[in-house]
């Protein structure tokens, strides 16, 4: 009499692969949901440099006025459309901060660029603006 081989898995097997895959899940969720906020947070962030751009080159040609440079109209541009991840883009009168807000979809954060403080007439090469906003606190390594 021949003895049959055994076929398959048992169950202590397939039992401790089960819960090798939930650990795995349970530590690649929360990686993958930071990861797609800060792909949609991207949208934002583009869309406030965009406008950047912008008044830096309406800084150059306005002796460094910020006030010549602090509303869209100024700028010669329109404000960013919404998207599914830019809720909106607003300039600060007088201060010409940039102020881009993302949608739920992007974490609801906002991004904030604030124009250097130069004198009229200084002679500048480089503009430094100072980054803000909800997005630098936001619990996310490197969202803005």
């Amino acid at each position: 009499m021949t003895q049959q081989k055994q076929k398959g898995f048992t169950l202590i097997e397939l039992m401790i692969v089960v819960a090798i895959v939930g650990i795995l899940a349970a530590v690649a969720l929360p990686a993958y949901q930071n990861y797609t906020v800060k792909a949609r947070f991207t949208e934002v962030i583009t869309a406030a440099e965009s406008v950047k751009f912008t008044m830096t080159e309406c800084m150059q040609t306005n002796n460094n006025s910020i006030t010549s440079c602090d509303a869209y109209a100024d700028l010669g541009l329109t404000a960013p459309v919404a998207t599914s991840n830019v809720a909106s883009v607003t300039i600060t009168e007088t201060t010409g901060v940039i102020t881009a807000t993302g949608t739920s979809s992007a974490g609801g954060y906002t991004y904030t660029l604030t124009p250097p403080t130069i004198a009229n007439g200084s002679t500048v090469s480089t503009y430094v603006f100072a980054k803000g906003g909800t997005c630098t606190t936001a619990g996310i390594t490197n969202l803005c």
